[in-house]
């Protein structure tokens, strides 16, 4: 099975972040890599995706660079090679619209980057923003925007 980090990060967040937390306690690192590994994930692939999320929770206000509201953000060469046009555009489009603010799109940025694809496209980038959205407190109705777009553009490839 070839999978990438954010194929299993998606699992993770559907069978076990997005769920009821009042229903079941959340697991840890090793029963979490247990059931990956058994779901049929590679244990290098399950590693780099756990690694992943802790770096997300580790500290989830972290920023590279505190933002002014009159900056402008310019995407350094290793970003543009990695995020093209229509990401790049998406990221300040979900900013503009309110659903992530300057700090939230550096982290956006920085998790992206993390997920060591070589080219990244627009559903990945909404697969991020709706992770590090449920990752900060007080976020729900930004997460709940932004889980709309996610999951109404992915009914409409199903019609």
């Amino acid at each position: 099975m070839k999978e990438s980090v954010l194929d299993i990060l998606i699992y993770l967040f559907e069978n076990y972040f997005d769920a009821d937390i009042e229903s079941a306690p959340e697991p840890d690192r090793d029963t979490l890599k247990d059931e990956l590994e058994r779901a049929g994930f590679s244990e290098r692939e399950v590693d780099r995706a756990l690694e992943w999320l802790e770096q997300l929770s580790a500290d989830p206000q972290r920023v590279v660079s505190v933002p002014t509201a009159r900056a402008i953000r310019v995407f350094d060469p290793r970003e543009q090679a990695r995020l093209d046009t229509d990401c790049r555009g998406y990221i300040l489009y979900l900013e503009n619209i309110g659903i992530l603010n300057a700090s939230q799109r550096e982290l956006v940025i920085d998790r992206l980057l993390a997920l060591d694809a070589r080219q990244i496209d627009i559903e990945q980038v909404k697969w991020v923003v709706l992770m590090v959205l449920f990752s900060q407190p007080g976020q729900e109705s930004a997460y709940l925007r932004m889980e709309d777009l996610v999951f109404d553009n992915r009914l409409d490839a199903v019609h």
